[in-house]
């Protein structure tokens, strides 16, 4: 019964059919195809199937590309024959494409691309997250289906792995994905994209430890490809080096609105959305204990009558910030990391996210037996509980590491927004990459003041990227926008410089700290750090590594290299090791580390680090 109905089903189908369909709809199995083989009645084939991420999403192809608008035009000027002439003989150096948020910046990546493929070369474009990849792999897909692949750490190793295949064969010309995707073997590399080329997450300090923008940099320029680095909000030594000529700045300083007219898009321009600083200190004088000030409780209720949209950022997730006790304050730490332990009300657990450990909510304080164990800070559970009990109609999406970790996850909360299933996306630092959502007019960010005061040479710079990136979410339709900006600290530089939009005005005070504190870029920085599992070895370990690099130096005459420690670091112990770290500073830190290499058993080096925590 089984055999007959595999023929059935064949005879009906009259193609070919994998044998796991077979399988499932009639029940059968292995013996009985190969039964069926031996009698002539059937035949039996392999065929190989790509695994391709890609397959079964459709795309409507786009017949026309947009007009540019002069300023698009003027800089595509410039980048076009830059491609034309690319070659290894005539590396063309990077250019730093400085663009507001909906300046036009991914029209200008998408011509460049078609410029690539014409001369028969491919091109790879990075962006920061995973989180942005499906949307900008459907920008690319529209404007060249069939073509375009897609690589970062969520697909499964079969399809890294046909992917990989399918570019080092030229099935594909385009591959878009995180800083991983750097490394697709494509036989002819003409374009590299870094779009928020800015962003921290192209640094990967685990070892191999490499900076994907520098390695795209040099990629592009062995390849003799064009580099394309993108950003609203460069870091300070990339438009640093722009203005010294090293590398080609590019400017788009006005947001582009296309509005679709009787003749097809017309484009326009328009102001970055309004941004109202909100002191949380008076707030607190006014008897408002909310997480959420007055104008952006406001703010909220005139978005959902209008049925519009609103994004709600905070950089904590979790309930609370941590947990502790209020009898003799003892702080509820991670075992393995010492750091706090942040309180997740929907499991009921505290949860370290350092390293994933977790446990009970405890009822009494492990440290003295008191009952009064409390929560303090809000996270993006906090936040999203808030909203339900003052705005109980509105429907709420979280986006955050804890809801965003199974595989696809990511494209479906995007989807499900951005066809308006839900009216407020509460989230962390994913939300302010790059996402093109028309209908979201209002931004709140409920604590702007978090990661300024981090013992990090470049923690302004990050505050100050992070929230003109989420500013920009706000106002890309014709509906316009505002940004709500809470903080305790409203006359901070950096503060005052995100509320204007103003990236000259922090570029000047922040490059002005770092001559007058020695830091990069008029600096060279190196990073030792050593991890063990005891306090002690750490610690003798570091200070052993300091007296040898004192003598390197003194032997060397290095009068402007410093040391920075032997100190412990910020998160002084992580996975159970406790870290301690030396900085080298000086004009060729590498010169000093050289004649102790190499390094002795768990030590790391990291060259130009982008981090000190």
């Amino acid at each position: 019964a089984r055999r007959a109905a595999i023929l059935r089903l064949l005879e009906e189908a009259g193609a070919p059919l994998p044998v796991g369909d077979l399988y499932r709809r009639t029940g059968g199995n292995l013996a009985d195809l190969h039964r069926l083989a031996s009698l002539g009645q059937i035949a039996l084939e392999e065929r190989e199937t790509l695994r391709d991420p890609l397959s079964g999403r459709a795309f409507t192809a786009e017949e026309l590309p947009p007009p540019l608008t002069a300023a698009q035009a003027a800089l595509w000027e410039i980048i076009h024959p830059a491609i034309a002439a690319a070659s290894q003989e005539k590396p063309p150096a990077p250019f730093l494409l400085h663009g507001v948020t909906g300046s036009g910046k991914t029209e200008l990546y998408l011509r460049a691309v078609a410029a690539t493929l014409q001369r028969g070369r491919q091109a790879i474009i990075l962006v920061p997250e995973i989180a942005l990849t499906p949307q900008t792999v459907g920008r690319f897909l529209r404007r060249f289906p069939g073509r375009v692949g897609v690589v970062h750490s969520r697909l499964s190793a079969g399809e890294r792995y046909d992917t990989w295949r399918r570019a080092r064969a030229g099935a594909l010309q385009v591959v878009v994905g995180p800083r991983s995707a750097l490394f697709t073997p494509f036989p002819n590399v003409g374009l590299i994209v870094v779009d928020e080329s800015h962003d921290a997450s192209y640094y990967q300090s685990e070892q191999p430890a490499f900076h994907a923008r520098e390695l795209a940099a040099t990629h592009a320029r062995l390849s003799g490809a064009v580099c394309l680095l993108g950003s609203a909000t460069p870091d300070v030594g990339s438009f640093r080096r722009a203005q010294r000529g090293e590398w080609r700045y590019l400017h788009l300083p006005e947001r582009i609105l296309a509005q679709q007219g009787a003749a097809g898009s017309v484009l326009s321009t328009r102001t970055l959305p309004a941004v109202q600083v909100v002191d949380m200190r008076a707030e607190l004088k006014a008897g408002n204990r909310s997480i959420f000030s007055r104008a952006l409780q406001e703010g909220l209720h005139a978005v959902l009558e209008r049925g519009e949209q609103a994004i709600l950022f905070l950089n904590r997730r979790g309930t609370a910030t941590y947990v502790f006790c209020r009898d003799c304050g003892h702080t509820l730490r991670c075992p393995q990391c010492e750091t706090p332990l942040t309180y997740h009300q929907g499991a009921r657990e505290l949860t370290c996210h350092r390293c994933g450990y977790t446990r009970h909510m405890p009822s009494r304080c492990p440290q003295c037996g008191g009952e009064r164990i409390r929560q303090y800070g809000a996270g993006t559970e906090k936040v999203e509980h808030t909203v339900r009990m003052l705005f109980p109609q509105a429907r709420t999406l979280r986006w955050d590491r804890d809801t965003t970790r199974r595989k696809g996850a990511h494209e479906r909360i995007l989807e499900q927004f951005a066809a308006h299933q839900a009216d407020l996306l509460i989230g962390t630092q994913m939300l302010a990459k790059g996402l093109d959502l028309p209908l979201v007019t209002l931004v709140g960010v409920i604590l702007a003041d978090v990661g300024l005061a981090l013992p990090d040479f470049r923690s302004s710079e990050r505050v100050f990227q992070v929230l003109m990136q989420v500013a920009g979410r706000a106002g890309r339709s014709p509906r316009g926008g505002r940004v709500v900006l809470q903080t305790f600290d409203p006359a901070h530089y950096v503060i005052r410089a995100a509320a204007q939009h103003d990236y000259a005005a922090f570029y000047r005070q922040e490059i002005a700290a770092r001559r007058r504190l020695g830091y990069p870029p008029f600096t060279r920085m190196a990073r030792l750090e050593y991890r063990h599992a005891d306090a002690g070895q750490a610690r003798q370990a570091a200070e052993q590594m300091a007296q040898r690099l004192r003598a390197e130096i003194a032997s060397q005459g290095r009068r402007a290299t410093s040391l920075i420690g032997p100190v412990p670091c910020f998160f002084a112990r992580a996975g159970g090791l406790y870290r301690w770290q030396v900085v080298v500073r000086g004009p060729a830190p590498a010169a000093v580390i050289r004649p102790l290499l190499p390094l002795p058993e768990n030590w790391r080096l990291e060259m130009a680090p982008v981090s000190l925590l």
